[in-house]
Formats: C-alpha cells, sequence, structure tokens
C-alpha cells in the first residue's frame, strides 16, 4: 500500500511518499514527478521518512526522474531515508547519485537556486515573476532582408531571391529555404528561422516536415534563400527567465514585460518556452507568380485566405518546446518596422518559432546558449511557424538583443 501527495516548502515542490515503493505502486510517484518537471520545476525534495519498502523497481523511478533533471540542471534531493531504505539506496550505488539530508537544517542547506554568484536581479511585471542577468552589449542594426510588397500578391520570382550566409546571421526569420536551383527548390519556400546559425524552414507544401541544417563551426555547403525577412547579428543585453504568478502567461504579457526590463525601442529576441497552447500559422503555397490567385485578389482576401494559410482554430501543443526568434518594438518604432514588413500592421512583434519535443527545460541564465544549442541539435521539430499572440506558457527563457533600425 502507498500514499503519494505533493506539498510546497522552502520553496520547493515536496514528493513525499508513505508504504511500499515497488512495481505496483512506483509508477504513481514516477507520474507526480513527471508532472512536476513538465511544469516547470528543477529541484524536487522526495520526502521519503515513511517509505517503509523499496525495491529496484522504486529505484529505477528516482534514477529516472534525476537523469531527466540533471539533463536541465535541476535534481532530487532525497529527504529522511529510512534505515532499510536507505542500505537499498546504498546497495545499489545510488547513494553516490543523489544528494541526501537526514535533518531539515541539512536540507536547508543543500536547496538553492545556483545563481545567486551570478548577480541575478529578480522583478515582479504584469503578473510574472522575471529573474534576470545585464551583460555589456553594444546595439546592433536591424537587417532588413529583400522585399514583403509582393507577398500579398504572390508575385515572387527568382529575381527576387536573396542569398544570405548563415556565418553572417546570427538571428533570422522569414520566408525562406535551402537549395542551387532555383526551379528545384522555389516551390519549397515556407516559415523559417536562424538562431545561432542553425536554419530551420518549413516548406509551403501539401504535407509539410521541417528541413534543417545545423551549424557545425564549419561553412555551410550553400547559402540560405530569403524572399523576404529580417535578422540580428550582435550579444545579449539581458537573458531572462519568467513564470506565471498565476499560471498561463500570454505572449502580449512576455512582449511587455520585455520593455520593462529594457530600454531599447526595438529588441532582437530569441526564446524558447514551454507550451501551454500554441498558436501559429504557415503558407500553404508558396507565393510565386505560377500561384497567384485568380481575379485580382491577394491571398488574405477571404475569398483565398483558407487555401493560402494553415490557420488554427485552437491551440495546440500543449507542453512541447516552443523555441523561436523574432523582433518587438514599442509603439513609437512600430509604424516604421511596418513600413519596412518586418512588423505586421497593427502589431509590436513578429516571431517564427519551431516546435520540438515534449522535454524539460534547463532555466539557468548562464547556461542560456547551451540550452538552446541542446534543443536545436538534439530534440525534433514538427513545424516552423508564426506565432499568434494568442500562445500561452508555463515558463521559459528569453535573450534580449538591443537593436538599432
Amino acid at each position: 500500500m502507498l500514499t503519494c501527495t505533493i506539498k510546497q516548502d522552502l520553496g520547493r515542490q515536496w514528493v513525499k511518499a508513505a508504504g511500499r515503493v515497488d512495481g505496483l505502486t512506483a509508477p504513481d510517484i514516477q507520474q507526480k514527478m513527471d508532472d512536476l518537471i513538465l511544469n516547470g520545476e528543477r529541484v524536487l525534495v522526495a520526502d521519503l521518512e515513511e517509505v517503509t519498502y523499496i525495491s529496484s523497481a522504486g529505484l529505477r523511478i528516482f534514477l529516472a526522474a534525476q537523469k531527466h533533471l540533471m539533463k536541465v540542471g535541476g535534481e532530487i534531493i532525497l529527504y529522511m531515508l529510512s534505515e532499510n531504505v536507505f542500505k537499498v539506496f546504498e546497495s545499489s550505488g545510488f547513494t553516490r547519485l543523489f544528494k541526501i539530508a537526514a535533518t531539515r537544517e541539512e536540507l536547508e542547506s543543500l536547496i538553492g537556486d545556483g545563481q545567486t554568484a551570478l548577480n541575478v536581479a529578480s522583478k515582479e511585471i504584469d503578473g510574472l515573476t522575471v529573474e534576470y542577468l545585464e551583460k555589456e552589449a553594444a546595439p546592433c542594426p536591424l537587417i532588413v532582408i529583400g522585399s514583403h510588397e509582393k507577398l500579398a500578391t504572390a508575385a515572387y520570382s527568382q529575381e527576387d531571391v536573396h542569398p544570405v550566409s548563415p556565418k553572417e546571421l546570427r538571428f533570422a526569420s522569414g520566408l525562406a529555404t535551402m537549395g542551387d536551383d532555383y526551379e528545384e527548390y522555389k516551390h519549397l519556400f515556407g516559415e523559417a528561422m536562424t538562431i545561432n546559425g542553425h536554419f530551420f524552414f518549413y516548406p509551403a507544401v501539401k504535407r509539410p516536415a521541417v528541413d534543417f541544417m545545423l551549424n557545425s563551426g564549419d561553412d555551410l555547403p550553400a547559402d540560405l534563400k530569403f524572399f523576404h525577412g529580417f535578422g540580428f547579428n550582435g550579444d545579449f543585453k539581458y537573458v531572462l527567465s519568467f513564470e506565471g504568478l498565476a499560471g498561463l502567461v500570454a505572449l502580449p504579457q512576455l512582449v511587455n514585460m520585455w520593455f520593462e526590463i529594457s530600454s531599447a525601442d526595438i529588441l532582437g529576441v530569441v526564446f524558447l518556452a514551454e507550451s501551454k497552447g500554441f498558436w501559429g500559422m504557415n503558407l500553404k503555397k508558396v507565393p510565386i507568380v505560377e500561384n497567384q490567385p485568380q481575379q485580382g485578389r491577394d491571398i488574405f482576401d477571404p475569398a483565398n485566405f483558407t487555401n493560402w494559410m494553415n490557420f488554427p482554430v485552437e491551440p495546440t501543443d500543449i507542453n512541447h518546446i516552443v523555441t523561436g526568434v523574432g523582433v518587438a518594438a514599442r509603439d513609437q518604432a512600430r509604424e516604421r518596422l511596418e513600413m519596412t514588413g518586418v512588423l505586421p500592421k497593427g502589431q509590436n512583434f513578429h516571431l517564427h518559432a519551431g516546435v520540438f519535443s515534449k522535454e524539460a527545460i534547463s532555466k539557468r541564465l548562464d547556461r542560456f546558449n547551451d540550452e538552446l544549442r541542446r534543443i536545436l541539435t538534439e530534440l525534433e521539430a514538427s513545424k516552423v511557424q508564426h506565432v499568434l499572440g494568442q500562445s500561452k506558457f508555463s515558463s521559459g527563457l528569453v535573450g534580449l538583443v538591443e537593436l538599432t533600425g
């Protein structure tokens, strides 16, 4: 017989078990730990004071959770093990893999956020808990690629292709593809993003699948091909983590928060977050001359929109990692970015994002680039889309590059 409850103490979530942890009962504890990890918890306390017996099947679920958490900078701390339970952990060699506290004082000394030495600042902004690092980084220019003017009329042709070297543009979003022969790649343009030189795009075809080219540190064999887009280089002025005080975080809340942290009018944004309902849209067809709509109506006309756009009717991809890049502007900068097509009319942000596997993410601010690399190079992306304002998240990390433009 086993009971398993969740409580909060010392600023951490505790999994308190009582009774027998074996092959029959261990899945209940495993499910509770998995749920906490997916909801953003990174340090868990396993209170085993009232556990009377644990088998190897029980040990295995703690080991699996520990491995999962260690990948994202977290851990499980074992608390108040009985003599018999401790011996089982010890004989299996598991005492070397966990921090173990026998008293509350020992537990308090083991619990820490791991970031105090980084001079992390914290604020509560618009219903968000925000921690951030400020760095030395000069503003850099916003780079506009090509023109957006032929998008609505589907009038792009080979003369509108702009080759872009990923080595020369660290971050970018736009309508892009890869290839050497225009006749081969002209039907493969789609929503695209480049993050630290890693390029992902979602071809506007009947059955799309994400294609990508990872940055190995060497020159890629060919330039990326853009019809239109924007990008930026430079270093992060701020790296921040966020979490909603009352649960879900709407995308407009995040955008407002970025400008509470930074005084810049234009920001380049790179983010990774845990989705609690993703809203994204993408082209179904490439806006080239060969695909132009009839009757002179543009692709956004109500008569054409559903044939051209994959537009969501409900949120998707709950608990998946969403990783993206884009730009945001204060009101005084919004109109001039609308003129260039960088911002959609009436909006102060433009983001493209990839939806990746369900996975916990590290909240370590000093390891933001490492976590970006891990997600982009190790996890599978299911789509790349234009991010809509209805998207909601539970928590995540953001890098802000201050821009001129």
